[in-house]
């Protein structure tokens, strides 16, 4: 009897529901001014974490396949969605108290806000105030490293999962709860952003120091090449220039495919063994059937003796 195998593939997140999340905002793109404007797809938490460990120059063919190891779940278009939620989770900054959470909402235990609203008294700051990094704050929840800005537990399951596995649960050993994700509040300053690899997230500038009275803070994304950010008065915008890559220190090493798996341990319960031969079924009947006439033998012997008792 061949053994059941126990292993289960781990459960992929759900992709968060459009509106929220990662997929908050519908993208469209096109290759040259005057072409038609296509909608990209939203992004699911697997093309998330598979955008991570590969790096692909664009065809700008939306349908091409993407060949990469891992494998990407999708095509072109797919990927650039991927690599745009990337972006804007990480380089999307605004000026500190320009948003702000609504006072009628309170928060819950373990509940992650991403709704606020626009500060209408808001006051800026002079442009050399604004070179300080504490007075720039992230407006876009950070993906977390499962691929969503929430954290979904895959250990959860629903009541059919629950009843096709409550009988093999008794079997199967309980795996480790797994850690719950937990990425940095919203509207959170730039200065507390961790170094990466010793790389300082952000650098902060004037447009112009020869004209100080009309220079504008700007201030660049050094992990994410080609981000910038810049705040004149009440006015602010992000805009990205690049090749949508991420810096990173050493150069790009695709990951190595994992190790073969061990073969089952060989053993007499799982070989194959050879058909007896004639003569070997014959001895084997024979011996069978001598064992069985010795057991009539003594059944009837033990009769005899219990009669005899009775008498």
């Amino acid at each position: 009897m061949i053994p059941k195998p126990m292993w289960k593939p781990p459960p992929k997140a759900p992709r968060e529901e459009p509106g929220t999340g990662a997929n908050k905002k519908v993208y469209f793109v096109c290759n040259q001014p005057g072409k038609p404007w296509v909608k990209l797809p939203h992004i699911t938490p697997e093309q998330i974490f598979v955008a991570r460990r590969i790096k692909k120059l664009l065809t700008g063919r939306l349908d091409a396949p993407i060949h990469s190891y891992p494998p990407f779940p999708g095509n072109e278009a797919n990927y650039v969605r991927a690599q745009i939620g990337r972006i804007s989770a990480g380089s999307h900054i605004s000026p500190n108290n320009y948003y702000m959470f609504g006072e009628e909402e309170e928060e819950e235990e373990g509940a992650v806000r991403d709704e606020f609203n626009k500060n209408e008294d808001y006051q800026p700051q002079p442009p050399r105030d604004m070179l300080d990094l504490g007075n720039w704050v992230h407006h876009v929840l950070h993906l977390l490293p499962q691929g969503r800005t929430r954290w979904w537990n895959p250990a959860q399951k629903n009541e059919e999962e629950f009843d096709e596995e409550e009988e093999e649960e008794e079997e199967r050993e309980e795996p480790e709860a797994p850690q719950e994700e937990v990425g940095p509040p919203l509207l959170n300053p730039l200065s507390e952003d961790s170094e990466v690899d010793g790389v300082t997230p952000w650098s902060a500038f004037l447009s112009s120091r020869a004209v100080a009275q009309h220079a504008v803070a700007v201030v660049r994304s050094n992990l994410w090449p080609g981000a910038y950010a810049f705040a004149h008065d009440k006015d602010f915008e992000n805009v990205y220039v690049g090749w949508g890559h991420k810096f990173k220190v050493d150069n790009y090493d695709p990951p190595m495919p994992p190790a073969p798996l061990e073969e089952f341990p060989s053993g007499p319960e799982i070989t194959e063994g050879l058909d007896p031969t004639p003569e070997e079924e014959a001895a084997v009947k024979a011996e069978q059937e001598g064992a069985e006439g010795a057991d009539d033998e003594e059944e009837e012997e033990e009769a005899d003796e219990e009669n005899e008792d009775d008498d």
